[in-house]
């Protein structure tokens, strides 16, 4: 990601940023310039400090031209090379729900992965202060 496009997002506040065009599915810890703000230890998407991103694509393609790098690298929280889909539920102006269900050949689906974020209070992100883990 552009180092500007990155900033844009931090100043405006965005909660969540969904990539596409990948034959995949992603989730990462919220994060900005490759460092990982998570909310709490415990709650992470409660409250963080950067967006999260969600990469997601997984309807089609299996001729593995982008596969996965072998090592996962540590601001990603979840990852899917599966046929699927991303179902997102914005329940009301501070929590929104992100599914990726797994779909097969015979059509049974199940979700592999969900996680709510919680956003109590809207704008830009603290640039100043910033640890690895969150807010000094």
């Amino acid at each position: 990601m552009s180092p500007g496009l990155e900033d844009l997002l931090m100043q405006y506040g965005v909660d969540l940023a969904v990539w596409g065009h990948e034959h995949s599915y992603e989730r990462m810890w919220p994060l900005y310039n490759y460092r990982i703000y998570n909310g709490t230890d415990s709650d992470p998407y409660r409250n963080p400090g950067a967006p999260v991103h969600i990469v997601t694509g997984s309807a089609g393609c299996k001729e593995n031209l982008n596969p996965f790098f072998p090592i996962k690298m540590p601001w990603t929280a979840f990852r899917s090379l599966e046929y699927g889909y991303s179902r997102f539920t914005f329940h009301n102006t501070t929590h929104m729900s992100i599914e990726q269900v797994e779909t097969t050949q015979e059509g049974a689906t199940a979700v592999i992965d969900e996680v709510t974020v919680v956003r109590e209070s809207h704008g830009p992100y603290e640039l100043l202060k910033k640890t690895e883990r969150g807010y000094l």
